[in-house]
């Protein structure tokens, strides 16, 4: 799957589920963004954000962290600010990746997951999981800088064996 649209500015990204029924241990789903340098690309990112966390100049907002699902709607939203960040940036990844209790949690065991991605009211992308239902955490989306300096969107989905820590340093090695 993909989808390029060139010159975004900003975009959202926002994460739904349904709670865990009663008595269950609650799913805690979260967003993660990685951002990567221009001289270094495809290395380690240069910062990670996630569940209570923005990006030093503010530019990738977390701006509603759910831990449980609980709610009506998109329950989790991330902001990203492109046209502000800065130029020496080329890619930001953005991901989801499942909290994990004692027992591994994949979207499949999760209700109702969703994760939209648009710019103003345009939806640039829509996704339920189906197809990474036995992984723990999946890649979503690239943006990347073209040479003009404008942003364009890749749609993406690749799904992932690994905790919240090991995915956000691996998640840009999706393709």
């Amino acid at each position: 799957m993909s989808s390029f649209k060139k010159g975004l500015k900003k975009v959202e990204v926002a994460l739904k589920w349904d709670p865990s029924p009663i008595g269950a241990p609650p799913h805690d789903l979260d967003i993660i963004a990685a951002t990567y340098t221009d001289d270094d690309p495809g290395g380690p990112p240069d910062y990670v954000v996630h569940f209570d966390s923005r990006s030093p100049d503010g530019t990738i907002t977390l701006n509603r962290d759910s831990t449980t699902g609980q709610g009506f709607g998109f329950d989790e939203v991330m902001t990203l600010e492109l046209e502000r960040l800065s130029p020496s940036y080329a890619r930001v990844v953005v991901g989801i990746a499942i909290q994990q209790g004692e027992r591994a949690t994949v979207f499949g065991a999760v209700a109702n997951t969703a994760v939209r991605i648009r710019e103003g009211y345009t939806d640039l992308a829509q996704n339920d999981f189906s197809e990474v239902a036995d992984s723990t955490a999946a890649v979503i989306a690239e943006f990347a800088r073209d040479d003009s300096g404008e942003w364009a969107f890749r749609e993406v989905l690749q799904g992932f064996d690994s905790d919240p820590t090991s995915f956000a340093a691996a998640m840009g090695r999706a393709h």
